[in-house]
């Protein structure tokens, strides 16, 4: 036996001594880990006269009766705990006290590198091993793995309670490759990446290939994200770690089986639990990364279409945006900014100076006013471009099997693909995004970087296209990243990628939700889109705002569209030329109500910019599902309302004409209508009237909501003049929150400690309520000295008699019809107490 406590181990052979000898030896001539003759000293040093007597009887009983594979030793090693199987090895590795990768080792097949999971230090995490002659128990302190012996089975556990086992586990013939996990009754399913299909996803067949999914609605079984991920109701969640074309079978073919199948490639996968639903998605970030915050202006207003076809054309979409009192903060050019057609230009990667005669005046004309820009680039680089020959020349392209470029048609004309797993291609590639960023551009769009047209026979420096494909947007993400950090250090870089891979989020990448109808079916199910992707780890997944494919012109589908997009990671609008993506180009009614929304996203950036930086540190989705608070697993398939961040309920209207909408409101709080302050109690359903000028969005009761008056761009932005809204409620005694604060730019700022946070606590009192501000501050640029603050407490049913800050009387206004209290004071140190009486 091998007994294992706190990473010390001493081997046992009193179990079947001649058997374990065979093994070891056995293991020696295999690896040449060391010779025959040391290990078998080795081992008999430490078995009796009486043992090795006892042997001969016993060496019998102790082989697996049972055909198939079965446990022949368990080894301690640097990687985590190694078992030796008749068939193959599996090498269970801790990457965290809440994960651990399975690895099988299959003789004569070569697992590749994990795209999905960071570096960690191996051997630093504290486990235990247990063993007796029927199995073995490995564990952290947030898992333990039973192994069965004979016949071999793997099950997991997160404290006492069974996560799954597996049924056969690793399949590994020429008809298939995979995994089969063993589910339990009930047990319903999320993940899969990026579908349209209902929040729980039990009973489908899902393939793993990422694809374009032009003009979907309200089903779409395979799209542009197509993660190898399964989150269960069980809270945990199960990653296969494999890029390679393939299929998550959720119970569709054999009900209580979940399949994993894959035509190669890496053969592991990681399992993450918890007992908590937030800590489960901060479990698996922590093995997969977190991703970068953004710039500030990343969360601001974004206009973009396809597309904007010269530089008059930019600099006067611009000024109207200001003309007509819309904050902008970003604009972003389609693929007409190097050539005038659709077709024929693709892989130009330079500016058209016929259309954009001088880019660089104009990119710091509109960046005076505030407004950044942002460029599309493909990795497609057609024959007839000006970057094919040098691609060629200098082997950057995928190749067919004599090693040729490989050619092939696709809608946007004859091309070649580049390789972007060769690092020559790498570095050519981004020597244009540093290029172009040095002279005034702010950000950059990656598209069709499924890729959108793969053939299976290309080849790529690291394999065939069919085992690679799912890790090309993956890989192309963190070019430019690691592009950025290596010459642009200091600045947070903007990357929007239409597809990617488990983990991709560590790149900075921010994924949106592809063609989408522009039609209600098309909005219907962005909701599910974003909720299922911010739990696998991708947070900023957001859709084309109006909707992207299609002619059909609808103002209230508009409307509702960007009222619904105030409470989304991103604000883009993006779209077709048939009908206008940008609200200045709308009636006077939808100009009027888009105008208000987006001039409320901006006045809500202290509340979703702290947001950003609970996904950075935590992982953190910005979109949650109803599930989070109370963990009621009743509501998983819940797809119509979430939660924007901790405090807020959101439930956009996705049908025309309505008056009235269904809001589940979750369990344990009450919650106030953030437009008319009407309480409704949590946990019920309720019917709530709705017209076009709002759609349902609550707070919950005892909720901080910091927010700053009007502004036009983030550039403007400062928080030296702050609302804070708090929402009393009589029938919680305490509550708190905080917000988070930097310049808005510099990269890793609250690595860095240039930050600060405002921390708010109430606490409700004999005589009222208590109100704490307290500032924990580190210096950074532009940080304010002081803050005047405007504190709105609502749900205030009488007059109070006094109010107090810092034990000084301060003046304040009550309205009886709103209920609705507004205290002005400055805070100059770092307290502030408020007594409300």
């Amino acid at each position: 036996m091998l007994y294992h406590f706190n990473n010390e181990a001493r081997y046992n052979a009193d179990a079947c001594p001649d058997l374990h000898v065979g093994i070891l030896m056995n293991r020696a001539k295999k690896r040449g880990e060391l010779s025959t003759k040391l290990i078998k000293q080795s081992v008999l040093q430490k078995i009796t006269w009486g043992f090795v007597l006892l042997s001969i009887l016993v060496l019998s009983g102790c082989q697996c009766p049972h055909e198939g594979r079965h446990v022949e030793s368990v080894e301690l090693t640097p990687y985590g705990l190694l078992v030796e199987t008749n068939e193959s090895d599996i090498l269970l590795k801790p990457l965290s006290e809440h994960s651990i990768e399975v690895e099988y080792l299959i003789e004569g097949h070569k697992n590749p590198a994990s795209y999905a999971l960071i570096d960690y230090d191996e051997g630093n995490i504290n486990t235990n091993f247990e063993e007796d002659r029927k199995q073995v128990m490995f564990s952290t302190e947030g898992i333990t793995i039973k192994i069965q012996k004979c016949p071999l089975k793997l099950s997991y556990f997160q404290k006492d309670k069974l996560l799954f086992s597996e049924e056969k586990g690793l399949v590994f013939n020429d008809s298939i490759k995979g995994f089969r996990i063993k589910l339990q009754p009930g047990e319903k399913l999320m993940g899969g990446g990026e579908r349209v299909l209902g929040m729980n996803r039990r009973g489908n067949r899902l393939r793993l290939y990422n694809q374009a999914s032009y003009g979907y609605g309200t089903h779409a079984e395979l799209m542009y994200y197509s993660l190898p991920i399964v989150i269960s109701s069980n809270k945990y969640m199960l990653l296969f770690d494999n890029t390679a074309d393939g299929y998550l079978d959720l119970g569709k073919t054999e009900e209580s089986i979940l399949q994993f199948e894959t035509v190669g490639g890496r053969m592991s996968y990681v399992l993450t639990a918890s007992d908590d639903w937030q800590e489960l998605t901060e479990n698996y970030t922590e093995v997969t990364g977190r991703q970068p915050m953004p710039p500030r202006w990343a969360l601001g207003n974004i206009s973009s279409r396809m597309g904007y076809r010269n530089q008059k054309q930019v600099e006067q979409v611009v000024e109207e945006y200001l003309k007509q009192d819309f904050p902008l903060d970003g604009i972003v050019l389609d693929l007409y900014w190097f050539g005038p057609d659709l077709k024929g230009h693709m892989g130009n990667l330079e500016w058209d100076k016929k259309a954009f005669p001088e880019p660089e005046k104009m990119l710091k004309k509109i960046k005076d006013k505030g407004v950044k820009t942002v460029l599309i680039t493909e990795p497609f680089i057609l024959k007839e471009s000006g970057k094919y020959q040098e691609c060629a020349e200098q082997n950057l392209l995928g190749t067919d099997s004599l090693g040729q470029p490989y050619i092939y048609d696709f809608y946007f004309g004859t091309t070649a693909l580049l390789d972007i797993f060769k690092p020559e291609t790498k570095k050519w590639f981004w020597h244009i995004y540093k290029k172009h960023t040095v002279s005034g551009v702010d950000g950059w769009w990656g598209d069709l970087g499924e890729p959108e047209v793969h053939p299976d026979s290309l080849l790529h420096v690291n394999g065939p296209a069919n085992e690679v494909h799912n890790a090309y947007g993956h890989e192309w993400a963190k070019t430019v990243y690691d592009g950025f950090s290596k010459d642009f250090p200091d600045r947070r870089p903007v990357i929007l990628m239409r597809a990617g891979y488990a983990g991709s989020q560590r790149y900075g990448m921010i994924p949106w939700s592809g063609d989408v109808s522009r039609s209600w079916e098309g909005l219907q199910p962005q909701v599910e889109v974003s909720l299922q992707m911010g739990m696998q780890g991708l947070a900023y997944m957001h859709s084309d705002l109006g909707g992207f494919a299609g002619d059909y012109e609808d103002a209230e589908l508009y409307t509702r569209w960007l009222q619904y997009g105030v409470f989304q990671p991103v604000y883009r609008t993006h779209a077709q030329e048939d009908v206008p993506p940008e609200p200045i180009f709308w009636d006077k009614q939808t100009k009027n109500i888009t105008r208000r929304y987006i001039k409320l996203r901006y006045a809500l950036t202290p509340y979703l910019y702290t947001m950003a930086y609970q996904n950075s540190t935590q992982g953190t989705p910005l979109m949650r599902p109803l599930f989070y608070l109370g963990d009621n697993t009743d509501r998983i398939e819940e797809k119509n309302s979430y939660l924007w961040g901790e405090n807020i309920l959101v439930a956009p209207v996705t049908q025309k004409g309505v008056t009235e909408w269904n809001v589940n409101f979750p369990s344990g709080s009450n919650w106030y209508n953030f437009f008319t302050g009407k309480k409704y109690e949590g946990g019920k359903r309720k019917t709530v009237p709705v017209n076009i000028k709002d759609i349902p969005v609550f707070v919950k009761g005892g909720s901080f909501i910091p927010m700053v008056p009007e502004f036009k761009n983030m550039e403007e932005y400062h928080t030296d003049k702050l609302i804070l809204h708090y929402y009393y409620d009589s029938s919680l005694m305490q509550s708190a929150g905080f917000m988070y604060e930097d310049d808005g730019k510099t990269n890793n700022s609250w690595k860095n400690h240039q930050f600060e946070k405002l921390h708010f606590k109430s606490e409700n009192t004999k005589g009222g309520v208590a109100v704490t501000i307290t500032r924990e501050a580190y210096d950074y640029k532009e940080k304010p000295e002081s803050r005047d603050i405007s504190l709105v407490v609502h749900n205030v049913e009488a007059e109070p008699k006094s109010l107090l800050v810092n034990n000084q009387i301060k003046n304040f206004s009550w309205d009886a019809e709103i209920k609705e209290l507004i205290a002005d004071f400055n805070m100059v140190s770092d307290k502030v107490e408020i007594e409300i009486k």
